[in-house]
């Protein structure tokens, strides 16, 4: 079910659609792919909304910077210096973080208005990023499937494929709030990751991957995630061709418990401490699925490289319950 949105001030209409499974609520919009609402039960049954959003689209257009919910790409995360080298050729970005490129540029596919069609139990997004848009390379032709499971659980599906060898690193950005209540105080975490990467003072990866024993980097058993993160976390698994549940979310106020289960190789834990107004610090924390930032740079992590015999494909799945 589709309704209308609201209209970019260029006139591009925007709409929403709903999707209902099990118990479950979700609504995405075709402006930025994002998802703007997950309303789910606690162990009361009592339904809420557990993801940051805004009511309008004004609000995204306005606040674009926390990235709530969206689809974020070409590459998620930073690259550093807004450049990298592919096949000897150097190609230099759009620096939109300081002198570093974040999530795709100052117009990635977050600020893009998606093609959407409806599909079994869910929505197919689709668009053409043209060679150069932000300073990529190749034309990338790129489709985001949503759909509810039986169990309610969401599943986003990323493909992609290209005319000249470039980069692709797609993720949700989501923020997480179990309690519906405008908060992640008391939430636990647990993750499968031993080790995670380090960063400097601009968040770039040193290119060490560190053990995380002994620091406050270590959810293998689950605690209280409390704040100062904006790191990402070398999951155990690796890369894996089919989803593998690697993280745990819980609210024990609400019983509501969040699974994340994942094709991909890491997964940023953002705390959302810089989160600004109408939300404000730790309001909720993201869980992003991705390859690790600035993997063009870093010849030691997993490769990013995407060329024009390969598919690019990633999957993410987000499951809800309560306890």
């Amino acid at each position: 079910m589709s309704e209308h949105f609201g209209t970019l001030s260029d006139g591009t209409p925007v709409h929403r659609w709903t999707l209902e499974r099990a118990g479950v609520r979700v609504r995405v919009l075709s402006y930025g792919g994002i998802v703007q609402s997950v309303e789910v039960p606690d162990r009361s049954g009592h339904v809420t909304d557990v993801v940051l959003g805004f009511a309008g689209l004004d609000g995204y257009v306005t606040h674009p910077e926390p990235y709530l919910g969206a689809l974020v790409g070409r590459y998620a995360n930073r690259i550093a210096r807004a450049r990298f080298t592919l096949d000897e050729v150097t190609y230099a970005l759009e620096p939109n973080n300081g002198p570093n490129s974040l999530h795709g540029g100052a117009r990635g596919f977050d600020k893009r208005v998606w093609d959407v069609e409806p599909v079994a139990h869910g929505l197919r997004l689709s668009r053409v990023s043209p060679h150069g848009e932000e300073g990529f390379p190749g034309r990338l032709e790129v489709t985001a499937t949503y759909t509810l499971d039986a169990s309610g659980a969401l599943r986003l599906v990323y493909e992609a494929v290209t005319d000249e060898p470039t980069v692709v690193n797609l993720t949700n950005h989501s923020y997480f709030d179990l309690s519906g209540t405008g908060g992640t105080g008391g939430h636990e975490l647990r993750l499968a990751a031993s080790r995670y990467t380090p960063v400097d003072d601009d968040l770039i990866p040193t290119g060490e991957q560190a053990d995380v024993a002994g620091t406050r980097f270590d959810f293998r058993a689950a605690r209280e995630v409390g704040g100062g993160l904006d790191h990402n976390f070398v999951l155990d698994k690796g890369l894996t061709d089919g989803p593998v549940e690697v993280a745990e979310l819980y609210d024990p106020a609400s019983g509501r418990v969040l699974t994340v289960a994942t094709t991909e190789p890491g997964i940023q834990v953002y705390t959302a401490d810089h989160l600004g107004e109408p939300f404000g610090p730790g309001a909720g924390v993201a869980l992003e699925t991705q390859h690790f930032p600035d993997s063009p740079n870093r010849p030691e992590f997993p490769s990013t490289a995407l060329r024009p015999d390969e598919v690019y494909r990633s999957e993410t799945v987000y499951g809800f319950s309560a306890r």
